[in-house]
């Protein structure tokens, strides 16, 4: 799609500010120079903000301090003026009692830092899961120039001869330690082997999903991604990017042009090719509300259901983040969607080219890392989008890490109402529950943790993985790490705290899932289903103040991404009123 950039030089945002002999442009431009900032910086020039998402409680994130710096130095470059500034950075690792309940939070803070701030351009500094859409939303609600650079995954983790993948094999130890086939004492001392270098999942978790997401969408440069946080090509880019968003700026390239309904067809598409976690679902329909686009979970079933999974990294394959990076990383997977017809070719991208254009050229240094699609994973990847009486408005399943025995599956019902009763009882041998089972975890999405934390890969019983059983169909309304594994049905909605059909499943009830024909189904009537519904009363709590209060009184279904019901499609003013 013909994108046509504006005239230069015109009038920018920023001069509403600086552009002036007024009162009002020399309180704005004295106050500025006590920096030290001489006066040709405010001759008309574009003004870049770096909204830069460095915290020290965001591990993935605490080296985007020096990204910023190169950032600086590309922007300065190509005759920019910029501009650093923090915002809300939501730490996976770190906030309680989940990130997701900040995202939007996050995703405010950066819209009105924009918005209220004399910048004509933004590149957008992110790494950790809720970093990249939180950011992303921010920046598509106020609709001005924007550019993302990413953190960069770790290095490859090790221990006892074998890669270890954050997250990934916390869970696997973890479950090794309860099955008595890893000790307490080799479980602590692979925690040295697990983040040996600064930043992100080293796996095809959340971060290097959405990693892969801005970059599929076009919002990040042609091989973003993948580059790790320790590599100097990840300077590189962080100093391309800063001279490119002053051009961007130029040109008007706003992300309204960019996030396009064929850019996220293209995001939904590489999803499925690389493996991508399933929260890539909530934060790409989030970010698809912000621009007005109407994408629903039936898009993604659309799109990315006939897509093999072509990516072999943890926790669908056995590479890590550094092994695709040197086989060519996401430039040669959108590649291979192109030669495929499963390509958008014509999308533009923050580039400035079409989508195709950057990546026609690029090769595949290592077939067993990016596998041909004869050899992929799973012939049928992305995200399974599943529907019936247990999930009227869908739940997902991602099928390259589920157990292919499991995808056509009936078992007895295991309830956990919430997840402090899946703690208190999952360990205990006197639960009644064998691999058979389904297990269903409770009062876990939007509303009821509150904000939809990643429990929904519940460990299994003790007892079950001492037989050697390490997969069992597991159902909720949570979501699950995208470094985590198995068959594991997701995001069911509506949710329980809602009043979804979740919340009135019983111990014994029989369940049934079957991926191939994306069904998920309570075995009791219609007459029964309809008298449990009218019988339910909410059990989570509700919040009494506070933004936790805010959250749960807006917060919608995780079916339409789960943003606040005020903020969708929604755009203020690009410049507010002067208040001097």
């Amino acid at each position: 799609m013909a994108f046509k950039p504006a005239k230069w030089p015109r009038k920018l945002r920023s001069t509403e500010w600086f552009g002036g002999t007024s009162r009002d442009h020399i309180y704005h431009r004295s106050w500025m120079k006590n920096q030290g900032l001489p006066d040709d910086l405010f001759d008309g020039r574009p003004v870049i903000g770096i909204c830069n998402t460095w915290s020290q409680l965001t591990p993935c994130n605490a080296h985007l301090r020096d990204l910023a710096e190169r950032v600086k130095h590309g922007i300065y470059e190509a005759g920019g003026f910029p501009v650093e500034f923090p915002v809300f950075s939501t730490g996976e690792s770190t906030l309680r009692p989940t990130a997701m309940m900040f995202r939007n939070l996050a995703s405010m803070d950066v819209e009105e830092a924009i918005r209220g701030t004399p910048v004509d351009g933004v590149v957008l500094l992110v790494g950790c899961d809720k970093t990249t859409p939180s950011l992303l939303m921010g920046a598509a609600s106020v609709d001005i120039p924007a550019i993302v650079v990413t953190g960069g995954p770790m290095l490859n983790g090790w221990f006892q001869g074998e890669r270890v993948g954050s997250g990934t094999h916390l869970w696997k130890f973890s479950e090794a330690v309860k099955a008595g086939e890893m000790t307490q004492e080799e479980f602590l001392e692979a925690e040295a082997a697990m983040s040996r270098s600064p930043g992100s999942c080293n796996t095809m978790g959340t971060a290097s999903t959405m990693a892969s997401m801005a970059e599929a969408l076009g919002m990040a440069l042609s091989g973003n991604a993948a580059i790790p946080a320790v590599d100097s090509r990840r300077r590189v880019i962080a100093h391309l990017s800063g001279r490119r968003i002053v051009q961007m700026v130029k040109d008007d390239l706003k992300p309204s042009d960019i996030l396009t309904r064929e850019a996220f067809e293209n995001a939904i598409r590489t999803n499925g090719a690389i493996g991508g976690s399933t929260n890539a679902v909530i934060h790409l329909l989030a970010i698809a509300g912000r621009v007005g686009i109407d994408l629903s979970l039936d898009d993604w079933d659309k799109a990315g259901r006939d897509i093999p999974t072509i990516v072999n990294l943890m926790p669908s394959g056995k590479y890590l983040m550094e092994e695709f990076f040197y086989a060519g990383g996401l430039p040669v997977v959108i590649k291979r969607l192109g030669e495929a017809g499963m390509l958008n070719k014509d999308a533009i991208t923050v580039s400035g080219e079409t989508m195709w254009d950057q990546v026609k050229d690029v090769k595949n240094w290592n077939e067993d890392v990016i596998l041909p699609a004869e050899k992929a994973l799973t012939s049928q990847g992305g995200i399974a989008v599943l529907k019936g009486n247990l999930a009227p408005n869908g739940a997902v399943l991602k099928p390259s890490a589920a157990s292919p025995h499991l995808m056509q599956h009936k078992g007895r019902a295991v309830v956990f109402e919430d997840i402090d009763d899946y703690k208190a009882k999952i360990n205990d041998d006197a639960l009644d529950i064998d691999e058979t089972c389904v297990m269903v975890l409770k009062n876990c999405g939007p509303k009821g943790y509150p904000g939809m934390s990643e429990v929904g890969n519940m460990g299994l019983p003790p007892k079950v993985l001492k037989k050697g059983i390490t997969d069992m169909v597991r159902i909720s309304d949570a979501r699950m790490s995208g470094t985590a594994y198995g068959t594991v049905v997701l995001h069911t909605s509506p949710e329980a705290a809602a009043g979804g059909p979740l919340a009135v499943v019983k111990d014994g009830d029989m369940i049934e899932l079957d991926v191939a024909n994306r069904t998920i189904h309570l075995d009791i009537s219609e007459q029964e289903l309809s008298a449990r519904l009218a019988a339910w009363k909410p059990s989570h709590h509700v919040p009494d103040s506070g933004y936790a209060r805010l959250f749960h009184d807006h917060v919608q279904g995780a079916d339409t991404g789960a943003d606040f019901d005020f903020l969708k499609g929604c755009r203020g003013s690009a410049v507010p009123k002067d208040s001097h």
